[in-house]
C-alpha cells in the first residue's frame, strides 16, 4: 500500500463550463488485451454512439495492454479512421495499470472506462458521466446489483458477485453495491489525488479505488445499467477471486493501522463560494458529540461495573480511583479512534497522558463529591453513593469532552490546516476545462504520479496523441491477467 504519498485536499466540486470545439470533456478509456476480433466493432459502435447522444466533445483511448495479436494493429487503424480514437501501448499486462497510465497523463475532466465487450448498455452513459460534469459527485459507477439493473448471466457468476460484494461490505465496509462492473468513471481532480494511493494493477483496481475514495469522503453515484454476460469471456474466476481477497486483506489491514493518508483528502464544507469563505467556524461537531455520547455512556457503565468490583475489596476512594484510572485509559483511547478520527500509533502516548491529566481532573470531582457525602452521612447507602458518582461524572464529562477537543486532539478537526477548506484560487479552477494545444505537444510529465515519472537517463514515456501508437516506459510490477471483465 503506498503511504509515502502527500495526496493534497480534493478540490471544491464546480460544474464543468461549455467546452471549446474539439476540447475532450469525456475520455473513455477501453482496455484490451489480444482483442483484435471485438476491438474494431467495439470502438465504432462506441464512437457511433458518443456523436449521436454525447452534447460534449470526447475522446475514446484505446489502452493495449502488451497484446501479442494483432490488436495493435486495429487500434492504429481505429484512430487513422476516426479522429477522436487514440492508442496507447503498454508493454505489461493489467487492467488496473492501463487505467492508471491513461488517466494520468489525460488532460479530460472527466475520465470513465468500460470493457471492450459492450456488455453494458451504452444508454448508460450520459447518466453516468452527467454527476460529475455537473459537479455534485467525484465517481460514478454502473451498479449491475441495483433493483432497477436488468441483467443476464448465470447462476455462477451471479453467486460470485454477490458474495464478494457482501464480503466487501462485511470486511471494508463498503457501501456502494457493485465494485467489478466494468462500467466507471471518475472526475480528473479526483483521480491526480487518488491515483496515486492505489497499488493495484488488476482486477482489484476498482475496488481499492473506490473504498479508498469512499473513506475519504468522496461522492459515488450509482447508475443501475442493463447487462448481459459474454460467454466468450477469458476471465480466470479463480485467480481473479483469489487475487481480489488478497486485495481486501491488504486494504483493510492498511485501514485498520492507518497507514493511509486519507485523512488530509479534506472536501470544502459545501460548493457555495461562501462556504469557503468561513473561518473559525467548528464543522464535524455533532458527530463528534454523538461518537462522544456513545463513548462516555460505554465508559461510564464500565467505570461502574469496575467501581463496584473495587468496592468489594477497599474503600470508596481507592475503588474510585482503580476505577477512573482503567476507564480514563480506555475512554481516551475509544475517544482517539471513534470520536476524533485519530488513526495509526504517532502521539498515542502523548495523548494517553494528556487524557491520565484530564482524568485527574474527573477525580478530583468525583472525589470531593464522595467527601462531601461522606460529610453529611457517616454511612451512606451504596444506591447513594452511586448517584453522586453518576451526577459528579455528568459535569466531569462535559469537561472531559472540552478538553479532549480542545486540548488533546486539537489537529482532528476538519478545518485544521492540514484539512483546510479554503482552497487557493489556482485549486479551485482546477476542475475547468484545459485548454486544447497543439496536436504534437508533448503531454506534460507533471501529470503522472511519482512512481510513473521517468528517471532522466530514459526516454520520455509519452509521445505525442497522435494517430502513432504511444509506448510508456513500462512500471515494474508484477504481472496480473487481463482480459474482458465479464464477472
Amino acid at each position: 500500500m503506498r503511504t509515502d504519498s502527500s495526496p493534497g485536499s480534493l478540490p471544491a466540486r464546480e460544474h464543468l463550463p461549455a467546452a471549446g470545439a474539439g476540447t475532450p470533456v469525456l475520455d473513455v478509456v477501453v482496455p484490451v488485451y489480444n482483442e483484435e476480433k471485438d476491438l474494431g466493432p467495439c470502438v465504432r459502435r462506441l464512437h457511433e454512439h458518443l456523436t449521436r447522444t454525447f452534447p460534449y466533445a470526447f475522446r475514446i483511448t484505446v489502452a493495449d495492454n502488451a497484446s501479442t495479436d494483432g490488436t495493435p494493429r486495429v487500434a492504429a487503424g481505429l484512430a487513422a479512421d476516426l479522429g477522436t480514437v487514440r492508442s496507447v501501448r503498454l508493454e505489461q499486462k493489467g487492467r488496473g495499470r492501463a487505467l492508471r497510465t491513461v488517466w494520468s497523463a489525460s488532460d479530460a475532466p472527466v475520465l470513465a472506462y468500460m470493457d471492450v465487450d459492450l456488455s453494458t448498455d451504452l444508454n448508460a452513459l450520459l447518466p453516468l458521466v452527467a454527476p460529475l460534469i455537473s459537479g455534485h459527485s467525484d465517481l460514478a459507477i454502473g451498479s449491475r446489483l441495483a433493483r432497477s439493473s436488468r441483467v443476464v448471466r448465470g447462476a455462477k457468476r451471479e453467486f460470485i458477485s454477490r458474495t464478494y460484494n457482501l464480503i466487501l461490505r462485511g470486511s471494508l465496509q463498503a457501501r456502494f453495491s457493485d465494485a467489478q462492473c466494468g462500467f466507471k468513471a471518475i472526475r480528473r481532480d479526483v483521480a491526480q489525488v487518488l491515483l496515486p494511493l492505489v497499488e493495484d494493477t488488476g482486477w482489484f483496481f476498482d475496488t481499492e479505488m473506490l473504498v479508498l475514495a469512499e473513506r475519504a469522503g468522496c461522492r459515488i453515484h450509482e447508475v443501475p445499467v442493463d447487462w448481459v454476460d459474454d460467454p466468450d469471456s477469458t476471465v480466470h474466476i479463480v485467480r481473479t477471486a483469489t487475487e481480489d481477497l488478497k486485495g481486501v486483506w491488504r486494504v483493510g489491514k492498511a485501514l485498520a493501522t492507518g497507514s493511509l493518508p486519507l485523512d488530509r483528502l479534506g472536501r470544502p464544507f459545501g460548493d457555495d463560494p461562501r462556504d469557503r469563505e468561513l473561518s473559525g467556524v467548528p464543522q464535524g461537531l455533532a458527530r463528534q458529540l454523538v461518537g462522544f455520547c456513545v463513548v462516555g455512556a460505554l465508559s461510564t457503565l464500565f467505570y461502574l461495573l469496575l467501581y463496584s468490583g473495587f468496592r468489594h475489596f477497599t474503600g470508596s476512594q481507592l475503588a474510585n480511583a482503580l476505577a477512573l484510572l482503567v476507564s480514563a485509559v480506555a475512554n481516551t483511547a475509544a475517544n482517539r479512534r471513534l470520536t476524533f478520527g485519530v488513526r495509526g500509533r504517532g502521539g498515542a502516548v502523548r495523548h494517553q497522558a494528556q487524557g491520565l491529566v484530564v482524568f485527574g481532573i474527573g477525580l478530583a470531582l468525583t472525589s470531593g463529591s464522595l467527601a462531601a457525602l461522606g460529610a453529611a452521612s457517616a454511612d451512606p447507602d451504596h444506591s447513594t453513593e452511586l448517584a453522586v458518582l453518576i451526577a459528579a461524572n455528568l459535569a466531569a464529562t462535559v469537561l472531559r469532552f472540552l478538553l479532549f477537543r480542545a486540548w488533546v486532539f486539537p489537529d482532528a478537526e476538519p478545518t485544521a490546516p492540514a484539512r483546510e477548506s479554503r482552497l487557493p484560487e489556482p485549486a479551485r479552477r482546477e476542475s475547468r476545462l484545459p485548454e486544447p494545444g497543439p496536436q504534437g505537444s508533448r503531454l506534460p510529465e507533471s501529470r503522472l504520479p511519482e512512481t510513473h515519472r521517468p528517471e532522466p537517463h530514459l526516454p520520455d514515456p509519452y509521445r505525442a496523441w497522435s494517430d502513432a501508437t504511444v509506448r510508456p516506459q513500462p512500471v515494474r510490477h508484477p504481472d496480473t491477467d487481463h482480459s474482458r471483465d465479464a464477472r
